[in-house]
């Protein structure tokens, strides 16, 4: 089988030769060529450059060319903030001040659609015997984009608006996927990093119709979809099954062997989920390998599976890493004989955690995977600061991102669980839920 052929297989719910793989690789591509994220974002030739470097590589099966969810939102007004060793993040929300629903589509000859679409035609005929993927904003997440930290509020104060605007940013979903689908793209990831915050009776109320719309369109036009998705969905694959995509993408906070269950019975690819920064990042070879082999171990491997990142790979990622990932993927027997007396190191936390019970204002800690990159994160900060502008200098507010080993360590010494989450002079608060700011403001004061 090809690449391709293996991906198409694994997403049909039949038996791939072996087990396929896709490497995450947005900005990453452009730290192989020596370029910034912010290049490989802006620039086409850059950018053709760093995909033909992720497939010399990392050998995938299915290759993304571009893992960026701000595409939309900056053609339909959000201003962006850029960096070097990340993708540009949302910083304003032309909605958050008004209720009214745009009528604009994007259309393929705005903003940088132009380039990616460009960049999907040249994966398409260079690297013909892999499966190329899109990725595009969920509706929810573009949403947010829009509206801010306000629709979270909205979901239980204004249900109606909130219905309104996601039939909106629905309709633009399927434009913008029409698009990526004639350009050449295989498989579409609608990627919603927001649902993962909210309950699974909010999942079925709002989003059910969305994405089954979204979904259905994809697969009317020939291409196959995948429902991608950060942080803690457990409470919602089986909802997100219901939407009918070909796979779910989860990340390292969702137990896959236990979701696999799920979404075998849906008849559902389910896609992940190598932790990117414990693992990749800040991992060893072995650490990579280790963790391919003992996922395989724990799952059928050979039915309605893809190994992948858990989302998309930090830019400084060491290249070893994901190759190691990689040949363990299509080489295991070679790859277990590399792990067969590994064992990983303890993370040890080596800093102090605040003395909770003597703090002179309340302290609101928010531990993130990286409020820059990751959208979940950005909202969770988000609430947070939003809380801080009503309390001002009564309340401490500090982040903690998954992007050092010190914070690493600090999380398993805090017991957090889940990404992202908010403690309160050091108690859980809110977990893979965004609060609204009148209850994030209420648990403060209780606190």
């Amino acid at each position: 089988m090809t690449g391709r052929e293996r991906i198409f297989a694994a997403l049909d719910g039949m038996r791939p030769d072996r087990t396929p793989w896709v490497p995450f690789a947005g900005v990453h591509g452009g730290k192989l060529c020596g370029f910034t994220a912010r290049e490989v974002s802006t620039d086409l030739t850059k950018l053709e450059k760093a995909l033909e470097q992720v497939n010399r590589l990392y050998v995938p099966d299915g290759q993304p060319v571009m893992f960026d969810l701000q595409i939309e939102a900056e053609i339909l007004g959000c201003q962006l903030v850029w960096s070097e060793d990340a993708p540009p993040s949302v910083n304003t929300h032309p909605l958050k001040d008004t209720t009214e629903i745009p009528a604009r589509i994007p259309q393929p000859d705005e903003g940088r659609l132009p380039m990616e679409l460009e960049a999907i035609r040249f994966a398409r005929k260079k690297f013909p015997d892999t499966a190329i993927y899109a990725v595009c904003a969920g509706p929810f997440t573009l949403a947010g984009h829009l509206r801010g930290t306000d629709v979270f509020m909205d979901m239980a104060l204004d249900p109606d608006y909130v219905e309104e605007l996601l039939a909106y940013t629905t309709k633009v979903v399927k434009a913008v996927s029409g698009y990526l689908i004639d350009a050449g793209a295989d498989v579409v990831a609608v990627t919603d990093p927001l649902v993962s915050q909210i309950s699974p009776d909010f999942f079925e109320d709002f989003m059910d119709g969305p994405f089954t719309e979204i979904f259905d369109s994809i697969r009317s036009k020939g291409a196959r979809s995948a429902f991608f998705v950060c942080g803690n969905a457990t409470r919602s694959i089986e909802p997100m099954c219901n939407t009918h995509p070909d796979a779910i993408s989860i990340d390292e906070n969702v137990n896959l062997p236990a979701a696999k269950l799920i979404t075998d019975k849906h008849n559902v690819c389910i896609c992940g989920n190598i932790p990117l920064t414990s693992v990749m990042l800040f991992g060893t070879q072995q650490d990579n390998a280790k963790y391919i082999l003992d996922m395989e171990e724990s799952i059928d491997a050979s039915h309605l599976y893809i190994a992948s990142p858990g989302c998309d790979m930090p830019y400084d990622i060491p290249v070893e890493n994901t190759i190691a990932a990689e040949q363990a993927v299509h080489q295991p027997e070679t790859a277990a004989l590399m792990v067969r007396d590994y064992k990983p190191e303890e993370l040890v936390f080596h800093g102090s955690l605040p003395d909770y019970e003597h703090l002179s204002r309340p302290l609101v800690e928010v531990f993130t995977l990286d409020s820059a990159t990751c959208a979940a994160c950005t909202y969770m900060k988000a609430a947070a600061i939003d809380a801080q502008e009503n309390y001002g200098s009564e309340i401490d507010v500090v982040e903690y991102k998954y992007t050092s080993v010190e914070n690493i360590a600090r999380c398993k010494a805090m017991g957090v669980k889940q990404l992202p989450s908010i403690y309160i002079n050091g108690k859980l608060a809110f977990s893979s839920i965004i609060p609204d700011r009148e209850t994030l403001i209420k648990a403060i004061k209780e606190a």
